[in-house]
């Protein structure tokens, strides 16, 4: 038997918070939904509140402890829409078995509609604890925390590549880049695309790596990329069609550590076309280490479009079979 743990620690394990939250304004893009990548940062605002709660703030684990809180893993299902307006009871429950190196917890999110209460999304999230070298620990580690303290994040899988990478070019290029030769080579005769960029600080924490919510904005903009690609560009089908972006479910798990500044290799790939209502893509993600490709996060989303039957009231927008040519068709190379 190990020794009992610290009165925080056993309540970061054990309790059950529940936290009242607001969506983002930003969130809210197209009509009076939150988009997907806000509904993924209230589940993790709602984690750090449960850390809060327990009496271990990331703010306190970093100064007082020397570590890092790292979201690692998130995966959320849409259950109803979330609207701008709305007060979102979020409900957090630990899930760490033993053994797990990671803590893990089930996230629920209600609303109330019309006087019921509501279950809007779920999500599972997995947080590591990094050690930073940055700072020095001003106290010893409370006891029980020590099996989630990691010296890295991970070990993501290598790749060799035969391309050779060409500069990354001058800062002024903005977005990135869809057209490289490591890029052409790891989608090779695959239906997908590609996107390299360098990341920037504010996609980043604890003055080094790229945190779980600057992949949430990896995602959400290679797939407006990915769109333009295709010719469904999101506002020339919102104008035309009536279509508003649906997300049901996302996942993104972080592999390996992803350094501010790295230039970051996104390859975005279609993987399945539901009956013309949804299509799933696979997202993976890779820096380039001593000539070799580093895989760093990889993830998944489903797609589909909503479309307005009534004032304020949507339904799933069926596919035609232009936009299933274009989600199937991979641009060419110059084209």
């Amino acid at each position: 038997m190990g020794p009992t743990p610290d009165t925080a620690v056993k309540a970061l394990l054990e309790t059950t918070t529940t936290a009242r939250l607001r969506p983002l304004f930003e969130g809210n893009n197209i009509s009076f939904a939150i988009g997907f990548k806000h509904i993924n940062y209230v589940s993790e605002a709602a984690v750090l509140n449960h850390f809060k709660e327990a009496g271990l703030a990331a703010g306190d684990l970093y100064r007082r402890f020397g570590l890092g809180f790292d979201i690692v893993d998130i995966h959320s299902r849409l259950a109803a829409l979330l609207a701008v307006d709305d007060d979102v009871e979020a409900v957090v429950t630990p899930a760490v078995k033993d053994g797990d190196g990671t803590l893990k917890f089930k996230v629920a999110q209600f609303v109330q509609r019309d006087g019921e209460r509501v279950k809007c999304a779920t999500s599972t999230v997995r947080v590591a604890l990094r050690v930073d070298g940055h700072i020095k620990a001003e106290e010893e580690w409370p006891a029980g925390i020590e099996r989630f303290a990691a010296e890295r994040l991970g070990t993501g899988e290598t790749r060799e590549i035969a391309a050779a990478p060409v500069p990354y070019g001058s800062l002024s290029e903005g977005r990135g880049t869809s057209t490289d030769p490591v890029l052409a080579e790891l989608i090779g005769d695959t239906n997908a695309f590609g996107w390299r960029w360098r990341m920037p600080y504010f996609y980043c924490h604890f003055n080094d790596r790229v945190q779980m919510s600057g992949f949430l904005r990896i995602m959400e903009e290679v797939e407006d990329l990915f769109l333009a690609d295709r010719g469904l560009p999101i506002k020339r089908v919102l104008d035309t069609r009536g279509w508003i972006p649906v997300v049901t479910q996302s996942r993104i798990e972080i592999l390996d550590e992803t350094v501010m500044e790295e230039e970051l290799y996104t390859v975005y790939t279609v993987e399945n076309v539901f009956k013309t209502l949804l299509y799933s893509t696979r997202m993976d993600c890779y820096v380039l280490r001593d000539g070799k490709l580093v895989k760093t996060a990889t993830g998944t989303i489903t797609h589909g479009y909503l479309v307005e039957s009534a004032p304020n009231q949507w339904e799933m927008a069926e596919f035609d079979e232009s936009t299933v040519a274009a989600l199937n068709t991979p641009r060419k190379a110059g084209a």
